[in-house]
């Protein structure tokens, strides 16, 4: 399976980093099966990126959990991420929320909106997909393949 990394750099070694803030699925290395996606993640800053190609190789002795489409659990999760708890898996995989779904999610977690109100504003919003890769042996199912020059 082929996945996607938009970044400003190629990043042909990749690497979990701890930022200032806690992401969608808590700190990791994100990828993406949508390369159109990815290209909107490279761009994001200054206009000019790359997306980063892998070959990614299954391993059946790691920690998994995937969310197949937004749910309760999905929004649970994120949330908890998001409030800086860590979980155990090397690799989850499931919707993005992007800025805008993000933004519901803040809502919800600030009280502003209920979960009611969150699957109504959420529901018409186009499909996101990520993997996030959470442990340097979930890192090794990643070969790097190449990387193109993208701009918006």
């Amino acid at each position: 399976m082929i996945l996607y990394h938009g970044s400003p750099v190629i990043v042909d070694n990749p690497e979990i980093r701890i930022s200032k803030f806690h992401k969608d699925f808590y700190y990791g290395f994100y990828t993406t099966a949508f390369y159109d996606q990815a290209g909107r993640w490279a761009v994001r800053f200054s206009g000019k990126g790359y997306v980063n190609h892998y070959d990614y190789t299954p391993l059946s002795t790691l920690r998994q959990l995937v969310f197949p489409e937004m749910s309760e659990s999905w929004l649970d999760f994120i949330v908890s991420c998001r409030h800086g708890e860590s979980h155990d898996f090397d690799i989850v995989e499931g919707p993005m929320a992007n800025d805008t779904i993000y933004n519901y999610v803040q809502d919800f977690i600030d009280g502003n909106i209920s979960r009611k109100a969150f699957w109504e504003l959420a529901r018409f919003k186009y499909p996101t997909h990520q993997i996030s890769f959470h442990s340097a042996r979930a890192l090794e199912t990643l070969k790097f393949i190449k990387a193109d020059l993208v701009t918006d």
